[in-house]
């Protein structure tokens, strides 16, 4: 029998590329979500928010992968605490009530964006968010923690880098923590298949790019992440597609977000 799993935000850049990718690889039943309904290309309605709709949609399923996020930076009280932070506990909270046996949470690189450029961050090391964006996925990270520890759940969070979709890495910055659209995919299916072993794990989602700010070598024996990627096979092509690349790489790891 199929795992089923269940993707929320399937409507946004990461969500739906996820969304497809696993579908296509036909090994588990998947159940797409987003705020909105898209029938075209089957998406069901699910508003985070409504703790019993979430408890209703999760019942049977074997895993969730949490990608559904409000974009705001500003306005933590009125919409990244409300909906991202609120929606995760509901996320969490339904899958301790329905026994999902593994929450994989799509966190960032900006939940340690004030370390500098030149230090090599392990995903142990204190949280250094750079915005209210990397401090709501820090706090939702330790909700994973705290699920794992008091209830069982086996709790993942992919800090991923840079994700533009089908599109090359557009900048200097990029060119370091971009990771490609069959790269996620595998990064997500390790997480979904690894061990049940592991109650908790934190990791950067990455490619094996040059100059990486991050460490993602051990992956491959922990998970069985080998990213098959690298950002300087697309450097010409970036280059011949927005002409020089934004020169946006700053003495800290978080780039634009610290200057905020």
């Amino acid at each position: 029998m199929k795992k089923k799993v269940l993707i929320t935000g399937a409507s946004g850049t990461v969500g739906w590329s996820l969304t497809h990718r696993l579908r296509e690889a036909g090994q588990y039943e998947i159940i797409a979500t987003d705020l909105e309904e898209d029938e075209a290309r089957g998406i069901q309605a699910l508003d985070m928010t409504d703790a019993a709709a979430v408890r209703e949609a999760v019942r049977q399923v074997d895993t969730l992968l949490h990608i559904g996020w409000a974009e705001d930076n500003e306005d933590f009280l009125g919409k990244v605490l409300p909906i991202n932070v609120t929606g995760a506990y509901h996320i969490y909270e339904a899958a301790r009530e329905c026994g999902v046996r593994r929450v994989v949470f799509a966190s960032s690189n900006h939940a340690t964006g004030y370390y500098s450029t030149d230090e090599q961050v392990e995903p142990e090391d204190p949280y250094r968010p750079d915005s209210f964006y990397g401090l709501s996925k820090c706090y939702i990270e330790l909700l994973g923690r705290l699920y794992a520890d008091k209830h069982g759940i086996s709790s993942i969070n992919v800090r991923i880098g840079n994700y533009p979709g089908d599109r090359p890495p557009d900048s200097q910055r990029a060119m370091k923590i971009w990771i490609s659209e069959r790269d996620l995919a595998a990064l997500f299916i390790c997480c979904i298949e690894a061990d049940a072993s592991i109650d908790f794990l934190s990791l950067y989602g990455t490619s094996a790019n040059a100059g990486n700010y991050y460490d993602i070598g051990y992956l491959k024996d922990l998970i069985g992440y080998e990213p098959q990627d690298d950002a300087e096979q697309l450097r010409h092509q970036a280059e011949q597609q927005y002409g020089e690349l934004k020169d946006d790489e700053l003495p800290l790891q978080g780039g634009g977000f610290t200057r905020r």
